[in-house]
């Protein structure tokens, strides 16, 4: 099973990706001690040459890492008809104990790379590298957390045997199962609806008044990481319900079948996106008053909060469309 081109893929990717952190890390700790604009010594114009070089690799590195949280639920849904029991994603993951640990952290980095990749963006825009100790501080914070994945990566996908009979999602999704997943399944429908919706209309409301305005950006900022959280439990809670039309089936795996038009693709998407470019405006934040950024940073932070209403509110059209369209009722 190890020889399955998906797993290769990622496999690959993440011992890669790995490497590169390892070496970008090594510049960044040099960065962080040693940087020094003002200086025309070897060492600095050394650290200049070596920062283009890093940020661009870098840069290409964690676009993949952001799609390889994507090639990991594909992979995992692609593969439930190798184990007895397993229906979907869900229960492949379940096979052994790495599967949903490996998934959590590809969801944590992949929200961290993003943030990292709109600093870099930002830094780029200005000419006396603003933002370089900023962006190598993170980088290195993210280092052990995609080491940790690429070990337990490794780790699950050696567990993967034909032989192991595992458990299907109608099990490990139910409101009845003691675990984080059956208590979030378990949550009440109505509350969370007006959770949900209630969190989509702040979040949409502090978005513009920080368009318009320019103020409030870590409060739109923080609203978007609650409605991000809140988003994930209402899937698991009460939105896949009206998917499946089933009152009792919380799985927030099987959306992504062909069975349900891929449709769970374009929600996590939206919802990635629109968490990824909301912390990026409370990320952007403290550097506004830069003396390069001054003009740049209020201009990329308006264009990610567009982004970040924009793919809630599609995210919420997608779940409303189907929540009028269907006979199904709770």
């Amino acid at each position: 099973m190890m020889q399955h081109p998906a797993i290769l893929a990622l496999l690959s990717s993440s011992f890669l990706i790995s490497l590169m952190l390892l070496y970008a890390g090594w510049c960044g700790g040099r960065i962080l001690l040693k940087w020094d604009l003002h200086s025309g010594s070897d060492l600095q114009l050394s650290l200049e040459r070596r920062t283009y070089l890093v940020s661009t690799i870098l840069g290409y590195c964690l676009v993949f890492q952001i799609l390889s949280l994507f090639l990991y639920i594909f992979t995992a849904d692609a593969l439930h008809s190798q184990f007895v029991g397993a229906m979907c994603a869900a229960g492949t993951l379940n096979v052994n104990h790495y599967g949903y640990p490996v998934l959590i952290l590809k969801i944590v980095n992949c929200l961290l790379a993003g943030v990292w990749l709109i600093i870099n963006h930002t830094d780029n825009r200005g000419y006396d590298y603003p933002l370089i100790k900023a962006k190598y501080g993170l980088l290195i914070l993210m280092a052990p957390l995609v080491y940790l994945e690429a070990t337990l990566l490794v780790g699950y996908f050696r567990g993967l045997h034909a032989d192991v009979i595992t458990s299907c999602c109608g099990s490990l999704f139910s409101a009845d199962t003691r675990n984080i997943a059956g208590d979030i399944a378990a949550l009440p429908a109505v509350p969370m609806e007006w959770a949900f919706y209630g969190a989509m209309a702040i979040t949409v409301a502090s978005g513009l008044f920080f368009y318009l305005k320019g103020r409030g950006g870590y409060l739109f900022s923080a609203a978007g990481c609650l409605t991000f959280v809140i988003s994930v439990a209402s899937l698991i809670s009460f939105i896949g319900l009206y998917f499946y039309e089933l009152p009792t089936h919380h799985c927030p795996f099987c959306i992504l079948q062909k069975e349900y038009g891929y449709v769970g693709y374009a929600l996590y998407a939206t919802l990635l996106g629109g968490g990824i470019t909301g912390m990026g405006v409370g990320a952007l934040m403290p550097f506004r008053n830069r003396t390069s950024l001054a003009r740049i940073t209020p201009l990329i932070q308006r264009r990610l909060a567009l982004v970040t209403m924009a793919c809630y509110l599609l995210f919420t059209l997608i779940v409303s469309w189907r929540m009028l369209a269907t006979p199904f009722r709770l």
